[in-house]
């Protein structure tokens, strides 16, 4: 789990008394009562379990090797609440790192040579600890309750930090709330602390990770777009990326997105988040019915659908109902409320992939982009890759293209086109251009003949080559498919 103490006041743990200025607010006239609520840490004892923090440090000593690899995956010296535990949980693994042998010996010596042993209680601390449970067979259910006496813990400092903060009423209240929120979600994801990892633990994950490339050979690193030339240029969509999918109007960014969230949520049986700024959900439901079904949405519109239309509506929209898309359609949203919203759609449904339309629509909160539109872009494109990156999911955001690239004869796009901000660019891990050649054309005769064709330029990969990915946009569908596709009549 990270760490929240950042963002939070350290008193929450020590016990200290808050600022004067903070009891002075909270305890003004005869809301005494009011600061015993909002400061229970200077008033009552914190959450812990010190038989079962007792329990875990026995378990290691009587099985180290064995139990001492399973806490260091759910725990660390700050989910111990008795200073003398964490100091000697600290020196524990310590010496599994070093390779020494773990007794009551190699302990004691070593607090001793730290300076530590008096600290912890002695000789005789020690000696009672490694005989306070007959077995390890126990560790698991002594690491659940330490787990959860260190969530209590955290979540109370958290609050009282963000109860004192708002007192103070100092600061933008939704930078605050997005603030606290971020804790908040932090503190549920349970992960063990941010302290930096050795290049080591490094090494041995990039090995592992290459390895499991060299057995896999061809077999896609990350999530599949359904599409195979993407796919294979990409070698999928992986944790944490910024892709950026960006076009002048009416290319078809939308639609591409839309056919990327179906793919993954129906065909992989994943969780998709969707955040439309430009459409509603029915409008969005509609499009991906009329898609998968390859049924002409204008036809739907007017009612004049054939038998086959029907079935293929009636098929897709099974496939569609048992899918974990997720939409939300909240017009104006600004970077802070899309964060929050997205941590918790996170937090509930799993997500696999998270899919914004558009970035130009979101908004800052920042007063300092208030008269800045270059500045504002900047802090949204920033807010979507610190998304990314929280949430260790792919998050695909739409943009919009200024008008230089119609400015050129064929107008193909490049990405300096991206509209109102290089820092777009900079953030964005992957910048695919979406480009239409017939939109462009002027000679009817060769507008007909590039008629559906499409390509996907992936002008900018952090971590693979560029190239075009050549796609077939089937309009009446508002569909995009790999180039040899061929529609069939529909009846």
């Amino acid at each position: 789990m990270e760490s929240v103490s950042s963002n939070t006041d350290a008193g929450a743990f020590s016990g200290r008394k808050k600022s004067p200025s903070v009891l002075k607010k909270v305890e003004a006239g005869d809301n005494k009562f009011v600061a015993k609520k909002i400061l229970p840490e200077s008033y009552r004892a914190l959450p812990s379990s010190p038989d079962a923090e007792m329990g875990v440090l026995c378990s290691i000593l009587l099985s180290p090797r064995e139990v001492l690899v399973l806490c260091i995956e759910k725990i660390d010296e700050n989910y111990f609440h008795q200073p003398a535990h964490s100091t000697i949980y600290s020196v524990l693994v310590g010496l599994w790192k070093e390779l020494k042998p773990i007794d009551l010996i190699t302990v004691t010596q070593a607090l001793a040579d730290q300076k530590l042993l008096d600290g912890v209680g002695g000789p005789a601390a020690l000696a009672h600890l490694i005989q306070f449970i007959p077995t390890a067979a126990n560790i698991e259910y002594y690491l659940e309750i330490v787990q959860e006496k260190f969530l209590l813990r955290s979540m109370i400092a958290v609050c009282t930090s963000a109860a004192a903060q708002c007192y103070e009423e100092q600061g933008d209240v939704k930078t605050l709330v997005d603030t606290i929120e971020s804790n908040i979600f932090k503190i549920s994801e349970s992960r063990v602390s941010n302290a930096l990892p050795e290049i080591k633990e490094q090494v041995l994950l990039a090995i592992d990770a290459i390895e499991g490339m060299h057995k896999n050979k061809g077999a896609l690193t990350g999530l599949s777009t359904g599409f195979s030339f993407l796919d294979q240029l990409t070698d999928g969509m992986h944790a944490s990326e910024m892709i950026v999918i960006a076009a002048r109007p009416s290319m078809g960014k939308t639609a591409l997105a839309m056919n990327i969230a179906e793919h993954v949520a129906i065909d992989l049986q994943k969780s998709v988040g969707i955040f439309s700024l430009e459409m509603s959900s029915q409008q969005l439901v509609q499009r991906v019915l009329c898609s998968r079904a390859k049924v002409d949405l204008k036809k739907v519109r007017d009612g004049f659908m054939g038998s086959k239309d029907m079935k293929n509506l009636s098929r897709a929209a099974d496939a569609l109902s048992k899918s974990k898309i997720y939409i939300d359609d909240t017009a104006g949203l600004s970077i802070l409320e899309l964060r929050a919203k997205a941590r918790r759609l996170k937090d509930r449904h799993d997500l696999s992939l998270i899919i914004i339309d558009y970035l130009q629509l979101l908004r800052s909160n920042s007063k300092r982009a208030q008269d800045n539109r270059q500045i504002e872009i900047a802090e949204i494109s920033a807010g979507i890759k610190a998304l990314a990156k929280e949430l260790s999911i792919p998050v695909i955001v739409l943009a919009q293209l200024n008008r230089e690239s119609e400015k050129r004869s064929d107008g193909k796009p490049r990405i300096s086109d991206l509209r109102e901000s290089g820092s777009i660019e900079q953030d964005a891990d992957l910048v695919g251009l979406l480009y239409r050649s017939a939109y462009f054309e002027k000679d009817d005769a060769l507008r007909s003949e590039k008629e559906g064709e499409a390509e996907l330029i992936i002008a900018k990969q952090r971590n693979g080559p560029t190239g075009e990915v050549p796609l077939t946009f089937l309009k009446e569908y508002t569909r995009f498919e790999t180039r040899d596709y061929r529609p069939e009549e529909s009846a």
